[in-house]
Protein backbone atom coordinates (compact mmCIF):
# COMPACT_ATOMS: atom_id res chain seq x y z
CA UNK A 1 0.00 0.00 0.00
CA UNK A 2 1.40 3.89 -0.77
CA UNK A 3 2.19 5.66 1.93
CA UNK A 4 -0.10 8.19 0.50
CA UNK A 5 -3.03 5.94 0.60
CA UNK A 6 -2.77 5.56 4.92
CA UNK A 7 -3.26 9.65 5.40
CA UNK A 8 -6.36 9.61 3.13
CA UNK A 9 -8.04 6.44 4.56
CA UNK A 10 -7.72 7.79 8.26
CA UNK A 11 -9.32 11.33 6.97
CA UNK A 12 -11.86 9.69 5.51
CA UNK A 13 -12.42 7.62 9.24
CA UNK A 14 -12.46 11.13 10.60
CA UNK A 15 -14.87 12.83 8.26
CA UNK A 16 -18.11 11.82 9.46
CA UNK A 17 -16.97 13.04 13.40
CA UNK A 18 -15.56 16.34 12.01
CA UNK A 19 -18.74 17.15 9.80
CA UNK A 20 -20.64 17.22 13.19
CA UNK A 21 -18.34 18.57 15.52
CA UNK A 22 -20.15 21.74 14.76
CA UNK A 23 -23.27 23.20 15.36
CA UNK A 24 -25.51 20.22 13.95
CA UNK A 25 -25.50 17.19 16.71
CA UNK A 26 -24.03 13.70 15.63
CA UNK A 27 -27.16 11.97 14.38
CA UNK A 28 -25.48 8.78 15.18
CA UNK A 29 -25.01 10.46 18.70
CA UNK A 30 -27.79 12.35 18.70
CA UNK A 31 -30.68 11.70 16.48
CA UNK A 32 -33.41 13.35 19.01
CA UNK A 33 -36.29 11.49 20.92
CA UNK A 34 -39.56 11.94 21.90
CA UNK A 35 -41.74 11.69 24.98
CA UNK A 36 -44.28 9.26 24.79
CA UNK A 37 -46.68 10.76 26.97
CA UNK A 38 -47.00 14.09 24.85
CA UNK A 39 -49.03 13.48 21.97
CA UNK A 40 -51.05 15.50 19.56
CA UNK A 41 -54.48 14.61 21.57
CA UNK A 42 -52.96 15.98 25.04
CA UNK A 43 -50.62 19.19 23.83
CA UNK A 44 -53.42 21.41 25.66
CA UNK A 45 -52.97 19.55 29.08
CA UNK A 46 -49.07 19.23 28.84
CA UNK A 47 -46.42 21.02 26.45
CA UNK A 48 -48.94 23.90 26.25
CA UNK A 49 -49.23 24.48 29.79
CA UNK A 50 -47.31 27.41 31.20
CA UNK A 51 -44.29 25.98 33.36
CA UNK A 52 -44.53 22.75 31.88
CA UNK A 53 -40.58 22.30 30.85
CA UNK A 54 -40.04 23.57 34.50
CA UNK A 55 -41.54 20.35 35.57
CA UNK A 56 -40.22 17.78 33.27
CA UNK A 57 -36.15 19.40 33.13
CA UNK A 58 -33.86 16.48 34.13
CA UNK A 59 -32.06 18.18 37.38
CA UNK A 60 -28.50 20.09 36.84
CA UNK A 61 -26.22 17.47 37.94
CA UNK A 62 -27.85 14.86 35.38
CA UNK A 63 -27.10 17.27 32.72
CA UNK A 64 -23.77 18.18 33.43
CA UNK A 65 -22.45 14.93 34.19
CA UNK A 66 -24.05 13.90 30.69
CA UNK A 67 -22.31 16.81 28.98
CA UNK A 68 -18.63 16.46 30.37
CA UNK A 69 -19.75 12.33 28.80
CA UNK A 70 -20.81 13.63 25.48
CA UNK A 71 -17.89 16.64 25.10
CA UNK A 72 -15.50 13.43 24.57
CA UNK A 73 -17.72 11.11 22.89
CA UNK A 74 -18.11 14.16 20.11
CA UNK A 75 -14.40 14.88 20.05
CA UNK A 76 -14.75 18.67 20.35
CA UNK A 77 -11.43 20.05 20.64
CA UNK A 78 -12.34 22.64 23.34
CA UNK A 79 -13.43 20.31 26.23
CA UNK A 80 -14.43 23.36 28.77
CA UNK A 81 -17.93 22.32 29.44
CA UNK A 82 -19.09 26.23 30.01
CA UNK A 83 -18.87 26.50 26.10
CA UNK A 84 -21.51 24.49 26.13
CA UNK A 85 -25.03 24.19 26.58
CA UNK A 86 -26.60 20.64 27.25
CA UNK A 87 -29.68 20.90 25.35
CA UNK A 88 -32.35 18.66 24.18
CA UNK A 89 -32.17 18.37 20.39
CA UNK A 90 -36.17 17.77 20.49
CA UNK A 91 -37.05 20.49 22.63
CA UNK A 92 -38.77 19.70 26.33
CA UNK A 93 -41.69 22.81 24.93
CA UNK A 94 -42.42 20.35 21.99
CA UNK A 95 -42.28 17.24 23.29
CA UNK A 96 -38.75 16.12 23.25
CA UNK A 97 -38.27 13.34 25.99
CA UNK A 98 -36.17 14.81 28.96
CA UNK A 99 -33.78 12.04 29.57
CA UNK A 100 -33.11 10.06 27.07
CA UNK A 101 -29.30 10.80 26.15
CA UNK A 102 -30.14 10.18 22.60
CA UNK A 103 -31.90 13.36 22.89
CA UNK A 104 -29.27 15.52 24.27
CA UNK A 105 -26.02 16.65 23.43
CA UNK A 106 -23.64 19.45 24.39
CA UNK A 107 -24.37 22.50 21.83
CA UNK A 108 -21.89 24.84 21.35
CA UNK A 109 -22.59 28.24 22.90
CA UNK A 110 -20.07 30.51 21.09
CA UNK A 111 -21.03 30.12 17.14
CA UNK A 112 -22.96 31.47 14.13
CA UNK A 113 -25.68 28.88 14.83
CA UNK A 114 -25.25 28.58 18.91
CA UNK A 115 -27.70 27.69 21.31
CA UNK A 116 -29.21 30.75 20.99
CA UNK A 117 -30.29 30.53 17.86
CA UNK A 118 -31.77 27.40 18.39
CA UNK A 119 -33.54 28.95 21.33
CA UNK A 120 -35.23 30.92 18.88
CA UNK A 121 -36.69 28.34 16.53
CA UNK A 122 -37.83 26.49 19.72
CA UNK A 123 -40.12 29.04 20.59
CA UNK A 124 -41.19 29.91 17.14
CA UNK A 125 -42.47 25.98 16.98
CA UNK A 126 -43.81 26.01 20.21
CA UNK A 127 -45.81 28.61 19.51
CA UNK A 128 -47.18 27.22 16.37
CA UNK A 129 -48.07 23.88 17.78
CA UNK A 130 -49.88 25.40 20.54
CA UNK A 131 -51.62 27.44 18.12
CA UNK A 132 -52.90 24.14 16.07
CA UNK A 133 -50.87 25.70 12.78
CA UNK A 134 -48.61 23.18 13.41
CA UNK A 135 -48.66 19.46 14.09
CA UNK A 136 -46.61 18.31 16.82
CA UNK A 137 -44.99 15.05 14.66
CA UNK A 138 -43.99 17.88 12.06
CA UNK A 139 -41.84 20.40 14.27
CA UNK A 140 -40.38 17.31 15.84
CA UNK A 141 -39.36 15.94 12.99
CA UNK A 142 -38.14 19.11 11.33
CA UNK A 143 -35.97 20.38 14.22
CA UNK A 144 -34.52 16.32 14.82
CA UNK A 145 -33.46 16.23 10.94
CA UNK A 146 -31.85 20.02 10.41
CA UNK A 147 -32.60 22.16 12.89
CA UNK A 148 -30.87 24.93 11.39
CA UNK A 149 -32.72 24.14 7.87
CA UNK A 150 -35.64 24.42 10.34
CA UNK A 151 -34.76 27.86 11.54
CA UNK A 152 -34.78 29.15 7.71
CA UNK A 153 -37.80 27.63 6.91
CA UNK A 154 -39.63 28.92 10.26
CA UNK A 155 -37.77 31.71 11.35
CA UNK A 156 -36.34 33.07 8.47
CA UNK A 157 -32.77 33.44 7.15
CA UNK A 158 -32.33 37.01 9.90
CA UNK A 159 -31.92 36.97 13.43
CA UNK A 160 -35.81 36.99 15.23
CA UNK A 161 -36.73 39.36 17.78
CA UNK A 162 -37.04 38.48 21.74
CA UNK A 163 -35.81 34.83 22.76
CA UNK A 164 -37.46 31.73 23.77
CA UNK A 165 -39.51 31.55 27.15
CA UNK A 166 -41.49 29.09 28.40
CA UNK A 167 -45.02 29.62 28.35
Amino acid sequence: MPAASVPVSLLLLLIPLAAYAGDLPNPELTPGATDTRVTQENIGSTICVRGYTKRVRPPRYFTDSLKRRQIALYRYEDRNPQDYEEDHLIPLNIGGNPTDERNLWPQPRNSEWGADRKDELEYVLYRQVCAGRLALAQAQEAIARDWIEAYRKFVGTGRSRGGYRDE
